[in-house]
């Protein structure tokens, strides 16, 4: 799934319904719905940042940031899955362990 691209001089992000919008037209709510889905999906692909093929300045800037934030973001998912696996992973035994010594007990 492609959420970023740039066709016809333009930068687009893919909205809530499936649909290519222009990068200038994104709100704080389509940034943060695309943020969730690079961290569920595996397919999430970001057409590369290049000035020469994006014609407008606007669109220049703003796909620049973004494409930087969200590919970056990208590549430290499996880091947040690792750390929030181990944040449960510690509670989890904690719990398994309190469990036990109740069950022990009783």
């Amino acid at each position: 799934m492609k959420l970023l691209k740039i066709e016809e001089g333009c930068g687009v992000f893919l909205d809530s319904k499936g649909e290519y919008v222009q990068i200038d037209r994104i709100t704080k709510d389509e940034i943060l719905r695309l943020v969730g889905v690079i961290l569920d999906e595996e397919g999430v692909e970001i057409d590369a940042y290049d000035e020469a093929i994006l014609k407008n300045l606007a669109h220049q800037v703003i796909y620049k940031s973004i494409a930087q934030k969200f590919t970056d973001l990208r590549s430290r998912r499996a880091g947040f899955a690792d750390e929030s696996a181990r944040l449960y992973l510690e509670d989890y035994d904690r719990y398994r362990a309190a469990t036990r010594q109740a069950s022990d007990a009783g």
